[in-house]
């Protein structure tokens, strides 16, 4: 059914002043260490045209992982591209990260020592920091915490960490935020300790909490660093049924026990479900139900849940989503293409309504669900998305007063220029009617729709391609001035300044 909505800035409620750093992003560890990550789709499987193979054993990674050479964090097209969407708060963790030998003084010669999976050497770590200078970054990165670091039995040790943190401080970009582990909550599944309980973590966590504020002070200490230990999918329709036996997953509650040491900022991970890679474990959603109300009410329906735990260990802090996508085992078939654009501008929008905070999306150049295409670094349609989000949407989020429906999901923030006004976020997330909008006057409208359909590798603002001019040139990204009713196409995502 067609939607008619008005948009009426005088019906605009303030709920809260963002985060300058809302969007940003990951680079995997193992995308600076080299190392295994999730095995490309076909290209046929991206158009669709080719369904992915059914994979029963999802815990047999070799079926869904190859290996990647180290990305070149020097290189000027991944810095450009990566400085064009501003400042952002950059993350060097992952599931590697739990694992990795910091060999700055090269003791082992590029070899992994017992306890590890991999190698990051100093010069690589300095590539790293040297790209988060140039663009003008904040890193955040999460430790080792494995076999080779200590026994379960065994407190933590951060000799290791205090070679990562001294380090980056005295090459001049330091780490300015830290979680211990990447999803501990995970235990066997993350590479922890043989035998690594939740009592185990809550020990180790709050030993960290107290090292940080011991010696590096200015840095903020971010937790719990959780992954579905929540009702993720709830019962929504369509994803699949729920996570496969099998998991060994333990509560927030218990990772943290006692608390000793208060974090300075809460974080989890959310994934809107689980790729075909994983499809095995549950919560995949098929493509047909990407621009449904139940898929675009996940991240939304996560959020609310987590905000009591915020509210309980970091009372009046902020909640960072450390890890984001449309699916965890490096995303959908389609989540390189336009498909994924209105679950993730959605996705900012809803959060926006529910917290401050920063949302870190996983990844900037890395599997499909990168804002660059590996090894290319070329953009993708959930660039330019996010890169308009910055350009247009300012730090102040409006409750709009009407309500998300199919057809007519309505976020609204302050200008980001500064000037009177304010700039709304329409997204017609119906497969087949188009959304009128009654415009409150003359406005700019930046409508984003896919070059041939939904299901398209190349996205369009305003019907003209995005994609790189010579020398890397960004398009042009203007508006159209519009007056009186705007039409909505289906599928697409439209900013209208005001």
């Amino acid at each position: 059914m067609a939607k008619f909505v008005t948009l009426d800035p005088g019906k605009l409620t303030a709920l809260r002043q963002m985060d300058e750093r809302l969007v940003s992003y990951n680079v995997e560890m193992t995308e600076v260490t080299g190392g295994t990550f999730w095995k490309a789709y076909t290209e046929a499987q991206v158009d669709g045209t080719e369904a992915f193979p059914e994979i029963k054993d999802w815990t047999n990674m070799g079926n869904l992982q190859q290996w990647y050479d180290p990305i070149d964090t020097t290189n000027p097209r991944l810095i450009k591209l990566a400085k064009e969407l501003g400042t952002a708060w950059i993350r060097v963790s992952g599931t590697w990260a739990n694992k990795t030998y910091y060999d700055f003084e090269n003791k082992y010669g590029g070899e992994v020592p017992e306890g590890f999976q991999n190698v990051l050497s100093k010069q690589q770590w300095l590539n790293l920091l040297d790209f988060v200078k140039a663009v003008g970054g904040k890193l955040l990165v999460s430790i080792a915490n494995c076999p080779g670091i200590h026994s379960a039995d065994e407190p933590m040790d951060f000799t290791q960490a205090e070679l990562l943190f001294r380090t980056s401080k005295e090459y001049g970009v330091p780490i300015a935020a830290a979680e211990f582990t990447n999803e501990p909550n995970l235990i066997a599944l993350s590479g922890l300790p043989q035998g690594y309980t939740a009592e185990d973590h809550a020990r180790d966590h709050d030993l960290f909490g107290a090292w940080l504020r011991e010696n590096y002070p200015e840095c903020l200490f971010v937790g719990p660093c959780t992954v579905g230990d929540i009702n993720l999918f709830g019962a929504l329709e369509g994803a699949g049924g729920g996570m496969a036996a099998g998991f060994q997953m333990v509560t927030t509650e218990q990772l943290l026990g006692d608390y000793k040491s208060p974090m300075d900022v809460f974080s989890y991970h959310y994934y809107n479900g689980v790729s075909e890679r994983g499809a095995a474990m549950g919560g995949h959603w098929p493509y047909e139900a990407c621009l449904s109300e139940q898929y675009l009410a996940v991240a939304a329906n996560c959020a609310r849940q987590y905000v009591a735990r915020r509210d309980k260990y970091v009372p009046g802090g902020q909640m960072w989503v450390t890890e984001s996508g449309d699916a965890g085992c490096g995303g959908n078939t389609w989540a390189s293409t336009y498909a994924d654009v209105p679950r993730t501008l959605n996705e900012l929008g809803e959060f926006c309504t529910v917290t401050d905070g920063v949302i870190f999306h996983n990844t900037l150049a890395s599997s499909d669900y990168g804002y660059l295409k590996h090894g290319t670094f070329l953009p993708r349609p959930n660039y330019f998305a996010v890169l308009l989000w910055n350009r247009l949407m300012g730090k102040t989020c409006y409750d709009t007063g009407i309500a998300n429906a199919e057809g007519a999901h309505i976020y609204c923030h302050s200008r980001k220029d500064g000037k009177d006004g304010c700039v709304y976020l329409v997204i017609n997330n119906s497969w087949t009617e188009t959304t009128t909008v009654e415009l409150p006057g003359e406005a700019q409208v930046y409508a984003l729709t896919g070059k041939n359909g939904i299901r398209s590798r190349t996205m369009c603002l305003n019907g003209k391609e995005l994609v790189l001019g010579e020398n890397d040139t960004l398009p042009e990204l203007t508006g159209v001035s519009v007056s009186g009713k705007l039409e909505i196409a289906p599928g697409c995502c439209c900013f209208i300044v005001c």
